[in-house]
């Protein structure tokens, strides 16, 4: 693979990463309420997500996916419907900010000298879950992979490598990106620790994953959607 191949690869990445998403929305969303560091949890399992992705359509099964109807609805269904389903979840969920015992963690956060608050965290096999998932069940990320790998692949020398070269190309750029969004998100914190504030966070948050979840009923085997 030239050097001007990876480049080129490395400018599409960085386009794929940056665009808005449900992998940015749900970064975003975690490192406002946990803050980078835990965030950074959630980051991991997209990025387990990716590689499926990257994997499915390196191996030729994406390309298997869209040339059939049945199996690509199959797929988008069950992202849309996971999707629609977190969306929901994070819209009526409670305040984390409290001092019980819960399922998770419990981060201890001073947002004033005299105002110490306790962030419930979930446990980080749950966040690792939630992000492979919101990946994994993403057609749009298959359709993309399909569409675009191959430009990049040269059919003349070894298909492994140079595959493995864009995966790794392609989840540094992703979790740098999605780790920019947690730390954008995470810089209000300090506005967003009080129960009302969480709420409207949570409503905001989960009314789009919801949004995006009903977007993917109208993905096509035959588009090339960006991420």
């Amino acid at each position: 693979m030239s050097f001007a191949t990876w480049f080129s690869f490395f400018c599409a990445a960085c386009l794929i990463a940056v665009s808005p998403g449900s992998g940015a929305i749900l970064s975003m969303s975690h490192g406002l309420a946990y803050g980078v560091k835990r965030a950074s949890v959630t980051i991991f399992g997209l990025q387990l997500g990716l590689l499926l992705v990257l994997i499915i359509a390196g191996a030729g099964v994406g390309s298997l996916l869209l040339a059939s109807e049945s199996a690509f609805s199959i797929v988008k269904i069950l992202g849309a419907t996971y999707l629609i389903y977190l969306g929901a979840q994070q819209f009526i969920a409670k305040s984390k900010l409290g001092s019980g015992q819960v399922e998770g963690q419990a981060d201890v956060q001073t947002a004033s000298p005299s105002a110490p608050q306790v962030v419930l965290t979930p446990h980080a096999s749950r966040q690792i879950l939630t992000g492979f998932l919101t990946n994994a069940s993403n057609p749009k990320g298959i359709v993309f992979m399909v569409a675009v790998l191959p430009n990049f692949i040269n059919p003349q020398f070894a298909i492994v490598p140079q595959l493995g070269i864009l995966a790794i190309t392609m989840v540094l750029v992703d979790t740098t990106v999605m780790h920019g969004y947690a730390f954008l998100a995470s810089s209000l914190q300090v506005w967003m620790r009080h129960p009302k504030a969480e709420r409207i966070q949570n409503r905001v948050f989960g009314t789009v994953l919801m949004m995006v979840g009903a977007s993917l009923f109208f993905v096509k085997r035959e588009a090339s959607i960006v991420v």
